[in-house]
This record gives structure tokens, C-alpha cells and sequence, in this order.
């Protein structure tokens, strides 16, 4: 019975990635980096739905598919995939929305940024002289936040609804 539950949360997780690849047509340039608000609303609701090691590998699907069509740069992987753990484990450790929404900031905004600039110097052919180590927090943190609050509605909502316990229940069965 426990592959029945599996085989639900890979196919909403494949569904997630779709979401993320489809909503980064709703992304908008900000110092060199393309935000993508849609893709930190994916990470909260993997981290809500599916846990933190489904939300990076969703992740790091979706910021893929979207360098492979053309729609993203390489500074979506570090974002996205420290921004989808941080807030899984919040959540897991946690079950707390704010909480979660606080990890996805603080894991995508500061440390993804952080771990934006040395992908950018080696891979990018960015000048390391000409940009800050921290010069990606500004515009990853811009992304993230608005993200945040649109997984915040929607979680919230949910949560109202009653919606989440049964599509909780829908993947554990």
C-alpha cells in the first residue's frame, strides 16, 4: 500500500513542475537575475504536500526544464533548491505556515543568493571584480517574497477550506 502513496506524490510532484515551468513565463528581470515568483510558490506547497527531499528534487526539475526551453538562467538552481529545503524542513520540523514561509525567504532570498554569485563568476562569465558577493540577495529576495505571499494565500486558504488534511490524507493512502 505504501507504493500506492508514493506513485500519488511523484504525480503531484510532476505536476508541481509543471506549474513552476508554466508560471516562469510569469517571471520579470531584476539585476540580472530573471525572478520566477511562481516557483517559490511551488516550493511551499512541496514543502506543505510533499516534504523537503521531493521540494528540491521538483525544484531542481523545474529550473532544468526551463534552461533546457530557454525560460530561465542558471541562477534558478541555488535559488530554488536551497529556497524548496530550507522551507521543507521548516514545515517538517514545524508544521508552522509562517515559518515555512520565513525558510523559503531566508533560503532562497539570502542563502540562494549566496550561492548564486560563484555559479555566476564560474559559469556565467560575470567579472568577479564588477559584482558583489551578495549583489543576487536583492533580486532573489524581490522574487522570493513574492512568491511567499502568494503560497501564503493559497496554503491559507486551503487550510480554511479543509482542503489540505484531505489532500493529506488522499497522498498517505
Amino acid at each position: 500500500m505504501k507504493q500506492k502513496g508514493t506513485v500519488k506524490k511523484l504525480a503531484l510532484a510532476g505536476v508541481l513542475c509543471a506549474v513552476a515551468v508554466a508560471g516562469s513565463l510569469l517571471s520579470f528581470p531584476v539585476l540580472g537575475s530573471k525572478c520566477a515568483p511562481v516557483q517559490h510558490m511551488v516550493n511551499v506547497i512541496c514543502a506543505v504536500f510533499l516534504g523537503p527531499w521531493y521540494g528540491v528534487a521538483v525544484a531542481f526539475v523545474a529550473s532544468l526544464l526551463r534552461n533546457l526551453m530557454a525560460m530561465g538562467s542558471l541562477m534558478a538552481f541555488p535559488g530554488s533548491m536551497i529556497g524548496a529545503l530550507v522551507c521543507g524542513v521548516a514545515f517538517w520540523k514545524t508544521k508552522n505556515l509562517p515559518a515555512t514561509l520565513a525558510g523559503e525567504v531566508l533560503g532562497t532570498g539570502v542563502l540562494g543568493g549566496l550561492c548564486a554569485y560563484p555559479i555566476a563568476t564560474m559559469f556565467m562569465g560575470v567579472d568577479a571584480a564588477a559584482v558583489a558577493f551578495y549583489a543576487y540577495i536583492i533580486p532573489f529576495l524581490i522574487s522570493t517574497v513574492a512568491g511567499s505571499i502568494l503560497a501564503g494565500l493559497l496554503v491559507f486558504a486551503l487550510q480554511k477550506s479543509g482542503a489540505i488534511n484531505t489532500m493529506r490524507a488522499t497522498l498517505e493512502s
